[in-house]
């Protein structure tokens, strides 16, 4: 909408910010194309404000100054948001399951099973085998959490560990354990991750071929296993682009 000068005068002080906020909006998404737009209407507004004039925007330099007529106006992002769009719906997958088996030996928590699995499907890492007292896909708490993850992750139900691919890897806090970021991930292995009070059970334990440990450097002794593996899935990932 074009104002006159009197029109635009009568709109309260916050409205004027406003409706320079939405201006600039429309400028970005003009230069987002690749676009032209009008600036000297909206250094007329400013004008009219008793405000200095503005050059050439940016991007960043636009979406600078939209945030200060909207503070200006009293307005949260969350009522007008300016920088790229985020996107929200799910997609085409770019890549198949690695072929990695990721066990989960008692882990107790629904939601951290859930979280594991929407994990795994977003880095794509391998198929998920639960021991008989995880969670599974037909608990409705795994599901909610995963986000229709269960029904794309591959999973199985108390897998035997001999019909997993070696190496056995656990992941767990010790001060024999390698640091996550110093070891190579083979092309196929196992990945065990525990208990969120126990850890690894010791008969897992004691077939492990390699201990691995997300390094840490505050006080507590561990993360949370759904964290603990979203981290891991981000270094197995980066090691295999392919």
């Amino acid at each position: 909408m074009t104002f006159t000068k009197r029109k635009f005068l009568q709109l309260p002080e916050k409205l004027r910010h406003r409706k320079c906020a939405e201006l600039l909006r429309s400028f970005y998404e003009a230069l987002s194309k690749n676009e032209t737009y009008n600036l000297e209407y909206y250094n007329t507004l400013l004008s009219w404000m008793h405000l200095l004039p503005q050059e050439n925007f940016d991007l960043k330099t636009l979406a600078d100054r939209y945030h200060w007529h909207l503070d200006a106006a009293h307005l949260t992002l969350k009522e007008h948001n300016l920088l790229p769009s985020i996107r929200t719906g799910d997609r085409v997958a770019k890549l198949n399951f690695a072929p990695i088996a990721i066990y989960l030996d008692k882990v107790r928590s629904a939601y951290n099973v859930g979280s594991i699995f929407r994990t795994a499907e977003a880095f794509r890492i391998g198929q998920i085998h639960c021991s008989e007292k995880t969670p599974f896909i037909d608990n409705e708490k795994v599901t909610r959490t995963a986000m229709g993850a269960a029904e794309i992750v591959p999973c199985f139900q108390n897998t035997p560990l001999h019909e997993l691919p070696r190496p056995f890897i656990v992941m767990d806090t010790s001060d024999e354990a390698i640091p996550l970021p110093e070891f190579i991930f083979p092309p196929s292995f196992t990945l065990i991750l525990g208990n969120e009070e126990y850890g690894v059970s010791s008969s897992l334990l004691s077939e492990a071929d390699y201990l691995i440990e997300v390094p840490m450097f505050g006080a507590k002794n561990s993360l949370n296993v759904a964290c603990a593996f979203a981290i891991a899935a981000a270094q197995i990932r980066r090691q295999r682009p392919q």
